[in-house]
């Protein structure tokens, strides 16, 4: 369902089912709120309604922000985007109509290393196998060669593709909590004092691959990232390694992923997000060793996505008082518009 209030000030679109109280605090702020209270995204007809007389967005990040809903919204002034990646918005055309964008960082990053670490150890250690396995009355005594055997994790070599902060969270974590080799790979070099505080050390992206036990991704999805992960960069992993993604579902080749799970290229890998998010390859839905498959609890706390839905609303709050946004993607936008 869609509500309106009829308070003063700019009208700010919401796209989805957020918090109550992100909605009760724009209105208390005197915003005329259209609220579209629904839990799934919008289609591109319904948003480009929503927005057609608003001067904010607040979307999520299954919401499409491109030219052609930009077009529909003539007074709008600033997209929010509750979430820490914006590649779902065309920055670039915003920034062309002078319309500011923002997003959600520095509130997630160490909630998304625990769920990384929480993927690593289920996949590596067969975690859920093991619960099914017991659930089905299958488990009936311990022995030896048991059917779960997994994979050792603490003092392996891990890989992280992305050095982020979220990446550098998991950094931490490999080295000080399970005593692994960590290298990491992205798109500049740490300083050599950065890297001796993390415990890390550079790697280029083929060694990486070759060297490590896991493989992590936490890298942006940029066109120098899409499918970082393919049938090559697969093929250069050792068949005992396990590939984790938290990050964004296209820097991995699904197809080719499946196919190296099923050759036995790879031993393992753990998906919280996917190539075509929320359909996932139907190749590894047949597959249920050693693969785990979560539907993008990155940051799926209580605590960390209010954070993240009251920043959105700082940035709603400023742009409206004339202010700069926080956490501003294209300050340049200012000038255009």
């Amino acid at each position: 369902m869609t509500e309106r209030t009829d308070q003063r000030g700019w009208t700010v679109a919401v796209s989805q089912h957020v918090f109550p109280e992100t909605v009760a605090e724009l209105r208390a702020a005197g915003l005329e709120v259209v609220h579209r209270d629904l839990d799934e995204p919008a289609t591109p007809e319904e948003l480009r309604e929503l927005v057609a007389d608003a001067d904010a967005l607040l979307c999520l990040l299954t919401d499409r922000v491109d030219e052609a809903l930009l077009r529909a919204a003539p007074r709008l002034r600033l997209v929010a985007t509750c979430s820490a990646g914006y590649d779902h918005v065309d920055v670039a055309a915003a920034t062309a109509r002078g319309v500011l964008v923002t997003h959600t960082p520095g509130v997630l990053h160490e909630a998304t290393a625990d769920l990384t670490f929480a993927l690593l150890l289920a996949t590596a250690r067969r975690v859920v196998e093991g619960d099914g396995f017991t659930r089905a009355g299958r488990f009936r005594h311990w022995k030896l060669e048991q059917e779960q055997l997994g994979l050792d994790v603490h003092g392996q070599t891990l890989g992280i593709v992305g050095l982020g902060q979220i990446g550098r969270a998991v950094a931490r974590r490999a080295a000080a909590g399970f005593g692994m080799r960590v290298l990491y790979h992205g798109r500049r070099r740490l300083p050599a004092e950065e890297e001796a505080r993390l415990g890390v050390a550079y790697a280029g992206l083929d060694q990486l691959l070759e060297e490590s036990d896991v493989v992590s991704l936490h890298a942006p999805l940029t066109p120098a990232t899409h499918h970082v992960i393919d049938a090559a960069a697969l093929a250069r992993m050792k068949p005992s390694a396990v590939l984790i993604n938290t990050a964004r579902g296209p820097l991995v080749d699904e197809a080719a992923l499946a196919s190296a799970l099923r050759e036995g290229q790879i031993a393992g890998a753990g998906l919280d997000v996917y190539e075509d998010e929320p359909e996932v390859h139907p190749d590894l839905l047949d597959l249920t060793e050693r693969v785990v498959l979560l539907p993008h609890l990155g940051s799926a706390t209580a605590g960390v996505r209010r954070r993240m839905a009251a920043l959105s609303v700082r940035s709603i709050l400023a742009a409206a008082a004339g202010d700069p946004p926080p956490h501003c993607v294209n300050p340049e936008a200012a000038q255009a518009g």
